[in-house]
Formats: C-alpha cells, sequence, structure tokens
C-alpha cells in the first residue's frame, strides 16, 4: 500500500472522498456492513471495496474508527479542502485512542545507541503507519487546518493536546521515538507559540516558547534554531508584559537575563555559535536583529566583537569596515573608527562611499589636527553628493564649515585664520541654504558667529535654536548664557541659565550648573558660586549612585561634567580667595581623579604664584606644559612669569605668549601680557596694538569658553 502522505490511495479514494462530503457524518466505519472482529481490531471497509483501507498492525489488515478518520482527514488536508478535513478530524476522540495506544507506547523504548533495530523489543511499534502516529498527525493537522481558518485559540489547544498526549504515553520523557511520531512531535512543538501569538495571548506564547527550548522534545538542530530566531523576534518586537523565566528550569550558574531584550541577545548569539560551530545554516538577519538588540542596550563593543568574528566572505568587507566604524564611534573609540572608515575609503577599495565620507568628516571635525584630512572627506561628500541628494550635500557643506573652523584655529598666519573663518561661514550659510530647518546647524553658525566676537549675529542664533528645540536641550541654553556673559549682561545670563535648570532634565544640569558658579564669580559673588559647586557635586554623586550610571553618556556631551573638572574649579575659586587649605583639599580630590593633568598642575602653580613662591610656581607650570604641550593657561602663566624677571627674560616671554595666541588667538591675557612686554622692551607701537586686541576682547570674552560647546 502507498503512502498517503506521498500521494498514494488509500483503499479506493473515488469511493471513500465523497463520504466526508456527505451530508450524514456517518464515519465509513459505521456504514460498512459489520465485520468480524479479528485480532487487530474492527474491520472497516471503504466504499464497497475490499481491499483494507489501512493496516494497524504488520499482519493486520484492519483499522479502526480514528484510523480511518486520521487516513480520511490527510487526504483531504493534502488536497486543500481545509474544511472538509476539519469536518473529517472533528470526529476523532483523542483521549480515547491515547488511552487504547498507551500500553503499547509506555514501555520505555531503548537508546538508539545502546541496542540496534532488530533488538528492540517486539512492544515498540516499527511500522510508520502505527495508530498512534496517524492518531497524533490528525489532531496536528486539525490544529493547522484551525490557524488556516483563523481559530488560532483552538488551533492552540490542539497542539496543546497533542504534546500532553505524547507526555502522557511516555511518563520519563520522550523516547527515541520513530521518525514520524518526532515529526508531528516537533511540528506542533513549533506551531503552538505561533497559534498563541495569532490569538493576542502573548503570555502563553512566551509560556510555550520557553517550554519548547527546555522540556526534552528531542528537536532535531533545524527545528531548534527557527524556534529560537522566532522567541528572540517576539521577545524584541512584540511589546510583550515580559516576566524572568523559572529559576527552577536554570542550571546553577547559568545567567538569567534581566529583560526581554537581554533574553533575546542571549538567544541570538547562541545562534551564532550554532553557526560557527556548522550546525546550522547562516542567516543574516540573525545578525540584523542582534544589531538592534545591542544596539538598544548601548553595547556596540559588543556587536564589533560578534561582527569581527563572522568568517571573510559573509560580509563584503567595505561593509564590515562601514558597519565596526559606527560600532567603535558609538562606543567613543574615534581614532579606532576613523582607522576603520580610512581602510574603507582606500583609492582600491570604495573611495566615494558617502556614508563612509561623512563618518570620516565628523570625526575629523571634532579634533584640530584631523582638521584638514576633514575638509578634503567634506569636499568629496559635497561632490559626489552633488547630483543625486540635496541632504546629502547639505550634511557635506555642514561638515565642511566645521572643519574649516577646526583648521582656522591651528594656522599661524592672520591672514590664513581669516580666510579661513571666511570659508567656514560660507560653507555654513550653503548648508543652510540647503536645509534651513536643522536645529544642529543653527548652534554650530551660533558657536562660528560667536568665537569670531560677531555677538548680534550669535544671539540671533542661540534663539533661534531655543525655540526650535522648544527649550528642551541644554546646550542652547548654555550657548545664549555664554554670549550673554561676553556681552557683560551677567544678570540675563543668570536668568537664562535658572530657566534652562526648569526646562531640561535633572541628568543634563550639570554644565548649566558650572556655567552659574562661573557668572557667580564674574559678579563677585564667590561664596554663592561655592554653593552651585556644592549642587554640582551631589548631581554628580547621584549620578554615580543611580542605576543607569553605566549607561550615561560619554563625558563632554551634551549636559555631562565629570567630577574632575568640578574639584579643579573649586580649587582655583579657593586660591583667588586666598583659602589655601580648602584650595589645597580640592586639588588633592582632582589629582585622585586624574594623576597627572595639565590643568590640575597649572592649578597648583597659579595657587604657589598666589603665596608669592615663584620657582615652585614656574616649576608647576613648565610640567604642566610637560604633559600637554599645548596647554594655553600654562603658556600664558609662563610668559607672564617671565616678563617679570628681567629684560633678559623678555625675548623667551614674547616667545610663549606668541605660542598660547597662535594656538587660542582669542586668548585676552595673552595679549595683555604680550603688550607689557612689547612696552618693556621698547615697542610702543606693537604693545599699543596688544592692549587694544586685549581690551577688544575683555568686552566679548564669555566666562567660559565657547570651545566647550563644540
Amino acid at each position: 500500500m502507498a503512502d498517503p502522505e506521498d500521494g498514494g490511495e488509500v483503499g479506493s479514494p473515488q469511493d471513500a472522498s465523497p463520504a466526508v462530503g456527505d451530508a450524514d457524518p456517518t464515519p465509513p466505519a459505521q456504514a460498512a456492513a459489520p465485520a468480524p472482529a479479528t485480532e487487530g481490531g474492527e474491520l472497516v471497509k471503504a466504499g464497497d471495496g475490499t481491499a483494507p483501507a489501512s493496516s494497524s498492525h504488520p499482519e493486520g489488515l484492519s483499522l479502526n474508527y480514528e484510523e480511518a478518520r486520521a487516513l480520511l482527514g490527510r487526504l483531504e488536508f493534502q488536497k486543500g479542502n481545509v474544511e472538509a478535513a476539519l469536518h473529517v478530524f472533528d470526529g476523532i476522540d483523542l483521549q480515547a485512542a491515547i488511552q487504547q495506544f498507551q500500553p503499547s507506547l509506555s514501555d520505555k523504548t531503548p537508546s538508539k545507541k545502546g541496542r540496534t533495530k532488530s533488538e528492540l523489543p517486539a512492544s515498540v511499534p516499527q511500522n510508520p503507519q502505527n495508530p498512534a502516529c496517524l492518531v497524533l498527525e490528525a489532531i496536528y493537522l486539525k490544529a493547522l487546518s484551525l490557524q488556516k481558518l483563523g481559530k488560532s485559540i483552538e488551533a492552540a489547544h490542539q497542539c496543546k493536546s497533542v504534546l500532553e498526549s505524547v507526555e502522557s504515553m511516555f511518563q520519563n520523557g520522550t523516547p527515541d521515538i520513530e521518525q514520524k511520531l518526532q515529526d508531528t512531535v516537533s511540528k506542533s512543538v513549533e506551531l503552538l507559540p505561533e497559534a498563541w501569538k495569532q490569538a493576542g495571548s502573548y503570555d502563553e506564547a512566551l509560556a510555550s516558547y520557553r517550554r519548547a527550548l527546555l522540556s526534552q522534545w528531542n528537536l532535531d538542530d533545524e527545528c531548534c534554531t527557527r524556534i529560537q530566531k522566532r522567541f528572540s523576534v517576539f521577545l524584541l518586537y512584540s511589546c510583550v508584559d515580559w516576566s524572568p523565566p523559572s529559576l527552577a528550569s536554570q542550571a546553577e550558574g547559568s545567567f538569567v537575563p534581566k529583560n526581554s531584550v537581554e533574553e533575546a541577545i542571549l538567544l541570538l548569539m547562541i545562534l551564532l555559535k550554532k553557526w560557527y560551530q556548522g550546525k546550522t545554516h547562516w542567516d543574516p538577519s540573525v545578525m540584523e536583529h542582534l544589531t538592534y538588540a545591542l544596539s538598544l542596550c548601548g553595547e556596540s563593543l559588543v556587536l564589533a566583537k560578534n561582527l569581527e568574528e563572522v568568517l571573510p566572505g559573509i560580509y563584503p568587507r567595505t561593509e564590515r569596515w562601514c558597519t565596526l566604524a559606527l560600532c567603535y564611534y558609538a562606543a567613543g573609540q574615534k581614532d579606532t573608527s576613523l582607522n576603520f572608515v580610512r581602510k574603507s575609503l582606500n583609492k582600491l577599495e570604495n573611495p566615494n562611499d558617502i556614508l563612509a565620507l561623512l563618518l570620516a568628516a565628523k570625526i575629523c571635525s571634532k579634533k584640530s589636527h584631523l582638521a584638514s584630512e576633514g575638509v578634503e572627506y567634506a569636499k568629496r561628500v559635497v561632490a559626489n553628493a552633488e547630483s543625486s541628494n540635496a541632504h546629502l550635500k547639505s550634511v557635506g557643506f555642514h561638515l565642511l564649515g566645521s572643519c574649516l573652523g577646526k583648521k582656522s584655529k591651528t594656522v599661524s598666519s592672520d591672514y590664513q585664520r581669516s580666510l579661513l573663518q571666511t570659508e567656514t561661514m560660507k560653507s555654513l550659510t550653503e548648508s543652510i541654504t540647503l536645509n534651513r530647518y536643522n536645529a544642529d546647524l543653527i548652534f554650530d553658525m551660533g558657536i562660528e558667529y560667536a568665537e569670531q566676537r560677531n555677538m548680534n549675529a550669535a544671539l540671533r542664533c542661540a534663539k533661534e535654536f531655543i525655540e526650535a528645540t522648544g527649550g528642551s536641550v541644554s546646550k542652547g541654553w548654555r550657548l545664549l548664557a555664554l554670549i550673554l556673559s561676553a556681552q557683560r549682561r551677567y544678570s540675563e545670563a543668570e536668568v537664562a541659565t535658572d530657566a534652562a535648570l526648569d526646562e531640561t532634565s535633572k541628568w543634563d544640569q550639570g554644565s548649566l550648573l558650572k556655567i552659574k558658579a562661573k557668572l557667580k564669580v564674574a559678579q563677585s559673588s564667590p561664596m554663592e558660586a561655592v554653593e552651585a559647586y556644592r549642587a554640582l557635586l551631589a548631581l554628580v554623586q547621584a549620578q554615580k549612585n543611580s542605576a543607569d550610571s553605566c549607561n550615561t553618556a560619554e563625558e563632554g556631551e551634551d549636559g555631562n561634567v565629570n567630577e574632575f573638572e568640578i574639584w579643579q574649579g573649586l580649587a582655583n575659586l579657593y586660591s583667588s580667595l586666598s583659602y589655601w587649605r580648602d584650595a589645597e583639599i580640592c586639588l588633592q580630590k582632582a589629582r585622585a581623579l586624574k594623576s597627572y593633568s595639565a590643568s590640575t598642575l597649572h592649578a597648583e602653580g597659579y595657587m604657589h604664584q598666589g603665596r608669592e613662591q615663584t620657582k615652585d610656581a614656574l616649576a608647576s607650570y613648565v610640567n604642566a606644559l610637560a604633559t600637554d604641550l599645548e596647554h594655553v593657561p600654562s603658556k600664558v602663566a609662563i610668559g607672564a612669569l617671565l616678563s617679570k624677571q628681567g629684560p633678559s627674560y623678555l625675548p623667551a616671554a614674547r616667545c610663549f605668549l606668541s605660542d598660547a595666541l597662535r594656538v587660542e588667538p582669542t586668548n585676552r591675557m595673552a595679549w595683555l601680557y604680550l603688550g607689557k612686554v612689547h612696552k618693556s622692551d621698547g615697542r610702543i607701537a606693537d604693545a599699543a596694538d596688544c592692549f587694544q586686541a586685549a581690551v577688544m576682547l575683555e568686552e566679548s570674552d564669555p566666562v567660559e569658553s565657547f570651545s566647550s560647546l563644540s
């Protein structure tokens, strides 16, 4: 007899099939004439034929009621007659069938490794068409039919009944059962959570997924892989009301996820491990889901590690380099990120990839020594995006302006600096022409105007940025406060700072409190400045104790102030008040956080200078320069001290002060001391120019450098 699943016939299908569609649902076993009982059960004839429909035993020629319905229902399902198949399956009494089959199936089947097929007991069914297989497969097909008809809850209950029946037949766990029954069990395990999901019963689906992976169903690797992937997708995107897995099911010392994203990441990493071990095929969607999940957790370094472990040939190498660059950029490792982008932009690889060019230009725009390289990347973005995308062209001009602005701070010639500043504003203007409502672009234009001391235009940009962002971004308020302080409107700057503290969240208030403290110093209210610093310390301590402290933004981002800067500011404040003991305590706190810092050594030199310990002060300033060769305050302090040591030290003082102005052309104190050096050296005209520059800068000098915002 041919297997019906392979397209074979059961008895006489022309006679048997119409019986399913009759109004009278009387089964074939009842419609046939009574037949004598046989050892295998009741004899059932299909239609008028004399051939048996199926055999429940190797030597039998008979078929009972449940088996007949199972076979006929399967035929209808294979033909696509889902409703007719369901009509036939409805007449099967699963519990009665299980009770009938249980005595022959409940014996413990020995392991395949221990005994051969010929050595198995006679009670273990060897026929692939044994009654249990037929009936359980029929119930699975009934569940599948219900699902196709949109009756997902009923389908889930049918799948559940299949699995419960198998558990009742095999009390000691699912043995090495025959393949036909194993396939039915595996399909039922897969279908159950899917049916619960379609029914909207997410708690039941969650439990079914976990049960499928934790129960001993003897699932093969491919089946288990499919379930794990679907479960991870369900956890990531279904917004399920997640509950932790039962600790009873966890091995001692195993990892227990704390939320749905962690559980999904665990499953996806297991899938990747299977692929590494050759147990399953490569599925690119697994890495896509893992990328999304790790991005939610901010674990970009973990993602980079997994990408690096993927074998060569899976991803194009330029695509892999760009993705790794994004991962390291998100983790704050900008130099590593830039190295990957440079490899991708090699002339032999993909030199005109706009995404890689944008990332490279963005990284370079934050560092003065990389500004020239960033200018080239940004120009290539503009050239490649000119005819295709106005938005990308706008971003290219934006980054070009940022890189040119950084480059202008590194040149030594005033003429070159002026040209670069003009090009900077031209690029930013081109960008804003293409994208008028880009808030970040408006902010950067405000900073550039402020650094060029065009305060009215800078103030306009600051107000426009605050309006565009609804006042929810603290850096806009900080820019406004610094511009007002540069205009000597300290009370208004303090009002703007207080308004910002009311508008922004608690964790974004650090930089605002630091500006408030400096505004108090500028208004000759040092004790109120001390109170502001204390509030700032309390905020930093609260951030440390927060459960989310591990996920806070990196230092230097909007609103974030590190503890080192606070102790540094307090030390300078106490030194200006001649509170030497308090200043020393603050410096010790700062050194504990950062052992070798130019700013700490400079503060130490400032304290020695206040005590008239000139040699110790000069030694501290020199040590600060040894730590950071471009530390402008130390250059200015050394030049100021040397200018007071006599005529023979004036050339050295002039050298240090000129070098400080090379790095920071808007440093008011450097111009002031350079004017004094020129005056002492007899160059009155040069001294007058320096004094005039110092006065002009003093009239527009903010309480904190505008560069702290970029």
